[in-house]
């Protein structure tokens, strides 16, 4: 991680807030959450940011943390033209029928039983990697769930934003003549 301000930071620090908003809603669809980020800026460092970001996550209310779920769709079956879930979840791209159909009754198993969709850092996992998440997670206790959906929810938020300023310099980079 970077130490410095990089020019992705310094544009998502400038950004105005109308435009801000969905961008970090993007991320983490708790409203919460964007708003204690939004209300953090400007940040010195990506670090900084990120560090934000894991205290805003802390701090997050089962309702808040509810919020943040709505907007994670369940493992193996990402939103229609989202490119960021079909990205996180690349893992059960190429699953077999047999293990997409196994996490689709898994999913369905562990919503009916903590009320929300099976919410893990999916990127860089496999299926089976997933699968085997939610088998050993179905078994928690309400509470051991919620803080594992914590943790996991850090970890998604800060590749997000990561990528949020990252592609924030890509977009905005002028185009150079050769």
């Amino acid at each position: 991680m970077t130490s410095s301000s990089t020019p992705g930071l310094t544009r998502f620090n400038t950004l105005a807030d109308g435009e801000a908003t969905p961008a970090l809603h993007e991320v983490c669809a708790s409203a919460t959450w964007g708003n204690t980020i939004l209300a953090g800026r400007p940040y010195a460092t990506e670090e900084a940011l990120l560090d934000a970001s894991d205290a805003a996550t802390a701090q997050l209310t089962a309702a808040d943390l509810a919020d943040a779920m709505a907007g994670h769709p369940p493992i193996g079956r990402p939103k229609p033209g989202d490119p960021t879930s079909s990205r996180e979840q690349r893992g059960m791209a190429g699953a077999s029928e047999e293990l997409k159909t196994e996490m689709l009754e898994l999913n369905l198993a562990y919503q009916e039983r903590f009320g929300h969709v099976f919410l893990i850092c999916a990127t860089g996992a496999t299926g089976e990697q997933m699968r085997d998440a939610v088998k050993s997670r179905i078994g928690n206790s309400p509470e051991q769930e919620q803080e594992i959906v914590r943790t996991e929810l850090g970890k998604i938020n800060r590749i997000r934003l990561t990528r949020l300023v990252t592609e924030a310099l890509a977009e905005d980079a002028p185009a150079q003549d050769s």
